[in-house]
């Protein structure tokens, strides 16, 4: 059985593993969950993202519990079906979906997942667009959602449903984003915001902060949705000829429009100056280049998350990652 100490990482340490886990078929027991959280242990939307994989695998778990900081996860035989995933908090569907995607490439076909609560757009967390419109096209993949209600930060109560096709694992290499060929702002807030124009003012920003320095039209798509509680988010998609690059930015009380879209504007053009991905995709990207067995990428920045992902990864899969910090690339094989 693997052994991991969670004193130095979050909850994505715990989601990833458990998804590698059920791959691999290698149990694990997990101690000190969250270790490095002002209040550690597991969370309502950690113990449904574990249940989820657990569902699709057969596992006996024992430590699910809120709270928690034990887990111990065996699987079995995978079998794939319908999913529904109650989320009681804001806590990010788009964690528990990584999770998933992972957990769903050893499967034929695909599974669909209903998802009833949860943040489609949270804090220290990827947007459910992002998924959709950065990181699955940077693995050449897919995704089918469709969004009923946002959920917002800090409430929640998103109403989702996701089909997931298997992700067919391949080869990577980008160390070179190319020329930028399209600029594209999603602006979204929650119906209640119509009125002061929160999303058009959110993009408005972000495209006045973009326009001009990157040599591309960028195009803008705004939408109000029916939602728990007042918010907002902002993602910026930059389609390049070898990649994909993201940046996203939330809502928040005490926090203008504009400062929400200029935020998102800033990262995207720090990203986009830095690295052929984003840091976020690359931390996202990494269980996928191990499972190929040979990849290489460049990002901005090799941030700590990353160094732990790879850390993790390398317990359970038979790879050794390089990290070239001169240049901020990661390569297998």
């Amino acid at each position: 059985m693997i052994e991991i100490d969670g004193k130095d990482a979050g909850g994505q340490l715990v989601r990833t593993a458990v998804a590698l886990s059920a791959i691999t078929g290698k149990a694990f027991r997990i101690v000190n969950i969250r270790g490095a959280r002002p209040e550690p242990g597991l969370k309502a939307q950690h113990m449904e993202g574990i249940s989820a994989v657990a569902k699709l695998y057969s596992a006996q778990v024992s430590g699910l519990e809120l709270g928690s900081k034990k887990l111990e996860f065996i699987p079995e035989k995978p079998e794939p079906k319908y999913l529904e995933v109650k989320i009681s908090t804001a806590g990010s569907i788009g964690l528990v979906l990584q999770s998933l995607l992972i957990a769903a490439t050893k499967f034929e076909k695909p599974i669909t997942v209903k998802f009833s609560g949860g943040g489609t757009w949270g804090k220290w967390a990827p947007p459910l667009l992002y998924l959709e419109k950065v990181f699955l096209p940077c693995l050449g993949s897919g995704l089918k959602i469709k969004v009923k209600k946002e959920g917002f930060y800090p409430r929640g109560g998103a109403d989702v449903e996701v089909d997931i096709n298997p992700i067919k694992v391949k080869p990577m290499e980008i160390l070179d984003h190319g020329k930028l060929l399209e600029l594209n702002i999603f602006s979204v807030a929650a119906a209640q915001l119509e009125k002061a124009k929160v999303a058009e003012r959110q993009a408005n920003s972000a495209k006045s902060f973009l326009e001009g320095k990157l040599g591309v039209k960028v195009s803008v798509e705004t939408a109000y949705s029916a939602a728990e509680n007042p918010g907002s988010g902002i993602l910026i998609v930059g389609k390049c000829e070898n990649s994909v690059i993201g940046a996203d930015s939330i809502g928040e009380l005490k926090v203008s429009a504009e400062d929400v879209g200029k935020r998102a504007g800033r990262d995207f053009f720090r990203e986009f100056a830095a690295g052929a991905v984003d840091r976020h995709c690359a931390d996202m990207l990494l269980p996928y280049i191990a499972l190929a067995g040979k990849g290489k990428i460049k990002t901005s920045e090799i941030t700590q998350h990353i160094v732990t992902s790879i850390e993790l990864i390398e317990k359970f899969l038979p790879v050794k990652f390089v990290i070239d910090r001169s240049n901020n690339t990661i390569s297998v094989g």
